[in-house]
């Protein structure tokens, strides 16, 4: 079998993964998984760059050795990869045994080689990307990576002869240029780095020690360069006495890398490689960033956004489909949770969820659940054969350039022309007219179509593909390339109408759902707690609403509110925009009563308002505070209010 080795970032676990690092992971997991269905024996590896002194000072603050802070983190980040059934073969870790072992006789090999040195540095520090930089290097004097500020460090430490690649590397370039990707990626290393020449890198630092000890002088500790990439080696047993998958696999096929890193791996990975005379990777691609609502997700911002509660509340399919679906992989894009459930009633709910139980209702309503022989050709089944004959090879031609959203969208135009096919043909209408034959043809047509996607659909939605699949009533053994051929789908097969894959949604209650939830998460994490997903956070919230102290009661703050205006949400059909008076203060908070009350219902009336909620945002709108309301089981409503009529203002306790 050929291979395939591609790997993911080597993960720094300083804090727990938000969708951002999960991008890069579900990517892999999609390639991985294509590659395995075209025939490719595949190895995927993933891990975690546990050493440096950023780790070391969470540790402290924590109360907690630097092994014990990350093991949790790691836990965390495996749990989360079950979760969305991430299909790696080795979990490496810069703290495993072998690992260690491993950097070690790589750095003595450098050094007897003349590739390392010892001398002293001075330059810009910046202790977040544990980094130095030279004044040139600087971004309006910090650092050009993380844009926080940096500081005048020195100290000895051994060198990497990495000003020596210059060229070699401008020549790798040159000859090979699928190296790197996007191209726009080479070019910002050429002038950015490359073209006034390299400076030597330092690889080892003696200000911690928390990391690798160099053999021969153990008061330095090994840095990131050699110690995190090296993992792409130690992954597949380099520098062990099982090197198999080392011997097998090697080089990598593609790094998978964020762009922010594209530097460590397209310049100081291949001239470490080169230095160690072993073969290069084939591919590096650094992808964009994800943002919030075009922001950059930092905890300080108070803007990550995670992907567990997305996955417990709409599935992993759904979830994965979006992040190959709305961005394109080499570009930066933009989360946003309207867009996002809007796609999954669009494309999941509307396009395909729709096709799947039209497809299968049909057929056992007209055909006793039996697919039937294709018997009468009619106009409109050759446009749609043609199509989806061609999309497993359009499909391939964009996942070999990792192309995800393209990829996908090419899986679109197959499920929307069938959903138009549906239209063209009325099969209520043949069924009404007694037109057996062609009403055969046409369900036969649609059933087959509906193969092909769910063969297309699984390296980006296995749950799914697997669910049509058992509703055509067909085995799970799926090929690639049977998603080239037309009219496999063997007659006679049982259908079994299943639920609605993907149900529709109203969004604006799922907007404050999926706020909620987020939010839950984003509060008990930052109290320690470690919940991975919604129904642990569910199960915190039932311990802690047993009972509590009169100080946390005391930490919300209710105030009675006059309703100054009532107007519609513009973005929202089940929202207010309400502004409330509560005594000299002004504020304006988003709701959804719509349903239950009219603007003249609410203007003029006293309600009851939670003050200090952080300020969110609904469809654009801001919301500061919310209004609280009483529903009973049968889903009437009533806004709180007071016996007597007290002024606006007026705190409850």
């Amino acid at each position: 079998m050929k291979k395939y080795y591609l790997t993911t970032p080597i993960y720094y676990p300083s804090d727990n993964l938000h969708i951002g690092h999960t991008y890069t992971t579900v990517a892999a997991d999609a390639i991985k998984k294509f590659k395995k269905m075209q025939g490719y024996d595949v190895y995927f590896v993933t891990g975690s760059d546990e050493h440096g002194q950023k780790i070391q000072e969470k540790a402290k603050e924590n109360g907690v050795t630097p092994k014990a802070y990350v093991d949790k983190i790691v836990a965390d980040i495996k749990a989360l990869w079950k979760t969305l059934e991430i299909d790696y073969d080795t979990f490496i870790r810069t703290t495993d045994p072998h690992h260690e072992k491993a950097v070690q006789e790589i750095f003595i090999k450098l050094y007897e080689k003349g590739e390392i040195y010892k001398s002293k540095y001075e330059g810009h520090y910046c202790t977040p990307c544990e980094a130095f930089w030279s004044e040139s290097q600087l971004k309006d004097g910090k650092c050009p990576d993380c844009g926080r500020e940096v500081h005048l460090a020195e100290e000895e430490a051994y060198f990497f002869r990495l000003s020596k690649y210059r060229d070699k590397l401008l020549a790798l370039y040159e000859e090979n240029p699928e190296f790197i990707q996007p191209e726009s990626r080479k070019n910002e290393m050429i002038n950015n780095f490359l073209k006034d020449g390299l400076e030597d890198l330092c690889v080892s630092r003696t200000s911690f020690d928390w990391g690798i000890k160099v053999p021969f002088d153990p008061s330095h500790v090994v840095y990131v360069w050699i110690d995190a990439l090296s993992c792409y080696l130690t992954a597949l047993g380099y520098g062990t006495d099982d090197d198999k998958n080392f011997k097998e696999f090697w080089p990598a096929n593609v790094h998978l890398v964020g762009k922010e890193i594209v530097r460590f791996h397209t310049i100081i990975w291949p001239a470490l490689l080169m230095a160690m005379d072993l073969e290069l990777p084939k591919k590096v691609f650094g992808h964009g960033w994800i943002l919030f609502e075009d922001d950059k997700m930092s905890k300080s911002k108070g803007n990550v956004i995670y992907p567990e509660p997305i996955i417990q509340l709409y599935g992993i399919d759904a979830f994965k489909y979006f992040l190959l679906r709305e961005f394109s992989f080499g570009q930066d894009g933009s989360f946003h949770r309207d867009k996002f459930l809007q796609r999954l009633n669009s494309d999941l709910a509307n396009d395909l969820g729709n096709l799947v139980s039209r497809t299968v209702t049909m057929i056992e309503k007209y055909n006793e659940g039996v697919i039937p022989a294709p018997v009468k050709e009619g106009e409109f089944d050759d446009s749609l054969k043609e199509i989806g004959i061609k999309a497993a090879s359009k499909v391939e031609e964009y996942m070999d350039k990792l192309n995800f959203s393209n990829a996908l969208e090419e899986i679109w135009k197959l499920i929307r022309r069938t959903n138009k096919y549906v239209d063209e043909t009325a099969p209520w209408i043949l069924a009404k007219e007694e037109n057996k034959e062609r009403l055969d043809t046409v369900l036969y047509n649609l059933a087959e179509s509906l193969r092909i996607v769910s063969i297309l659909i699984k390296p980006f939605m296995e749950k799914t593909s697997i669910e049509i699949r058992k509703q055509l009533g067909l085995e799970n053994d799926i090929l690639w390339n049977d998603a080239k051929t037309w009219g496999i789908l063997e007659t006679g097969t049982k259908v079994a109408r299943g639920g609605i894959i993907f149900p529709r949604l109203d969004i604006e209650k799922e907007l404050v759902k999926l706020n909620d939830e987020n939010q839950k998460l984003i509060d008990l994490r930052s109290k320690g707690k470690k919940v991975v997903n919604v129904e642990e956070v569910k199960e915190v919230e039932e311990e802690k609403a047993e009972e509590i102290t009169i100080d946390e009661f005391d930490k919300i703050k209710l105030k009675v509110a006059e309703v100054m205006s009532c107007e519609n949400h513009p973005k929202a059909d089940k929202l207010y925009v309400l502004q409330l008076k509560l005594g000299e203060e002004e504020r304006q908070v988003v709701s959804g009563i719509k349903e239950y009350y009219s603007p003249e219902d609410l203007v003029g009336k006293k309600v009851v308002v939670v003050t200090n909620l952080k300020p969110v945002k609904l469809r654009g709108i801001e919301s500061k505070g919310m209004i609280l309301a009483a529903e009973d089981s049968d889903g009437k409503l009533s806004l709180v209010s007071t016996l007597e009529d007290l002024k606006s203002g007026a705190t409850i306790s």
